[in-house]
């Protein structure tokens, strides 16, 4: 993957026209409108990742890990014959946030927080709006971010937390670089377009602004190195909203 550049506004428009992708060839090439889908990856190593020393580090807890990467949780959806792998955050002690690509058609969900812990997954719905999720979980997760009170604007700073291609827990940084309307679904409305770099297995990663406070939610990536965000202010609303999300569709 080569190293993201800053980009107007008006060229992240501009490249929406080219290879739109979500958590499935994210870097490869694809025609609007096709969704994401689910990509499968090898398997997810069982051993605890290194922290990554690209986060804040005076606000690191005393096994060496930043707040923002505690929230962290590694999806492995096992599908009908199939494997792929995602990300998503903490939102409370037994919730957390991904997307609906993640976690859809799935036999079973195996979740893992940062420091390579299983943690039970309960119940998974999914919202047709945006491409969000929620996961119910039996076990407790460690630790959860604030949700920021507004959507970022552009040249704000992103931080995102996950687990590209299913492995160790990485921090990746970039900024705000334009809101486009969503060429998924332009029902949704703005989404926020960010140059942080992100992989498949990035989808459901939280970005986060300097603060560490939740700003929006990794889905997509297309040809030009661009990633897409739900906004926090769609999350928020849509959380808010006891009809927002359904039972996720499962593979049998």
């Amino acid at each position: 993957m080569r190293p993201p550049t800053a980009a107007a506004p008006g060229r992240a428009t501009r490249t929406l026209a080219l290879a739109l992708v979500g958590a499935t060839v994210l870097g490869g090439c694809a025609l609007l409108p096709d969704p994401p889908t689910p990509v499968p990856t090898g398997v997810v190593p069982s051993s605890a990742p290194e922290p990554s020393a690209s986060v804040g580090e005076s606000r690191l807890s005393p096994d060496g890990f930043d707040a923002a990467q505690r929230m962290a949780v590694r999806i492995r959806n096992v599908g009908c014959g199939t494997l792929s792998t995602g990300s998503g955050f903490a939102i409370d002690e037994h919730t957390l946030v991904t997307n609906r690509h993640v976690v859809a058609d799935s036999a079973a969900l195996e979740l893992s927080t940062y420091d390579g812990r299983d943690v039970g997954a309960e119940a998974a719905s999914t919202a047709d709006l945006a491409d969000l999720a929620i996961v119910r979980t039996v076990d407790a997760l460690p630790s959860a971010p604030v949700l920021a009170d507004a959507d970022p604007v552009v040249g704000d700073a992103v931080t995102v937390v996950g687990y590209p291609l299913g492995r160790q827990l990485t921090v990746t940084d970039g900024q705000v670089v334009g809101q486009v309307t969503d060429p998924l679904n332009a029902n949704l409305g703005q989404v926020l377009v960010t140059d942080a770099p992100v992989e498949p297995g990035s989808s459901g990663s939280a970005a986060l602004d300097a603060e560490g406070r939740v700003i929006g939610v990794v889905y997509a990536k297309n040809a030009d190195d661009l990633s897409f965000l739900v906004p926090v202010s769609t999350l928020r609303s849509m959380l808010e909203d006891g009809t927002a999300f359904g039972p996720a569709p499962t593979c049998g």
